[in-house]
């Protein structure tokens, strides 16, 4: 699944291939995958024209900056993939089809030189709109500190996991990162996410910084230490311990119950 990792490598795909590029031409036959009461004639007559002059990324939210100020966000959801001129530079998505298929392609933008970049979502549980309201969603986890990480988890007696990802919280920590993270930093999902205090709260902030990191060199949130060890039976790859397994925040959670607490 596109966690922050996966769409960190889609903004550098599209910075580095679809930008300064002339649109002449979008496709955007499903309806469903259009948001926000975005049309493909809107999206067509809006886009056409212009060219894409930044990629930038909000959590697991992807934005093109137009130099007529419009922008595209693109939400990757579930199994979304972005694809420009046929590259795709995530090699696995967990929970999806790895086959690359174009009746998957839910959104495409055609540019002069004849390439162009493609919205790809088996699953069709991503979507495209114009002009999102960023400010929905909390600071992008990669860039918080200590401080900032402490105000969006103050006060709260919600599942530390759950509330790191919350979006309007935190943006970009999903399922995997989450567990990859209270691992590193010795933390459990269960604890109360306002009951962290000084040295646990900067701890949590330098591993989730450091795996977030990692995870983007590494290529992607299914490349993490823990991730091998997801499932029954699974262990501690740090000191053999069974994992436990629960339910968190909607989400199938493990953790080492000896050294996470």
């Amino acid at each position: 699944m596109p966690e922050l990792a996966e769409v960190e490598a889609y903004r550098r795909l599209a910075e580095h291939h679809a930008l300064h590029r002339r649109v002449v031409g979008v496709s955007a036959d499903d309806l469903w995958y259009l948001k926000r009461g975005l049309s493909g004639a809107t999206a067509a007559a809006v886009l056409t024209g212009t060219s894409f002059v930044a990629a930038r990324r909000r959590g697991k939210l992807l934005l093109l900056d137009t130099d007529v100020g419009a922008v595209l966000g693109l939400r990757f959801g579930m199994s979304g993939r972005l694809v420009v001129d046929g590259r795709v530079n995530i090699d696995k998505l967990m929970y999806t089809t790895e086959r690359e298929d174009p009746l998957h392609d839910r959104f495409t933008v055609a540019f002069a030189d004849g390439g162009d970049l493609r919205m790809r979502d088996s699953r069709r549980l991503g979507g495209v709109e114009l002009d999102p309201d960023e400010d929905r969603l909390g600071p992008d986890a990669l860039g918080v500190g200590p401080a900032a990480l402490g105000r969006a988890l103050a006060a709260s007696a919600a599942p530390l996991k759950a509330r790191l990802m919350d979006q309007a919280r935190l943006a970009g920590v999903g399922n995997l990162a989450a567990d990859e993270v209270l691992w590193r930093a010795g933390l459990s999902p269960l604890r109360p996410a306002g009951s962290l205090r000084g040295p646990e709260l900067r701890r949590l902030a330098y591993h989730l910084h450091a795996t977030l990191a990692d995870l983007i060199e590494r290529g992607g949130s299914h490349a993490g230490d823990l991730a091998g060890e997801r499932h029954a039976g699974g262990i501690c790859p740090r000191d053999g311990t069974p994992l436990s397994r629960a339910v968190v925040g909607g989400r199938t959670t493990w953790w080492c119950a000896r050294h996470q607490n």
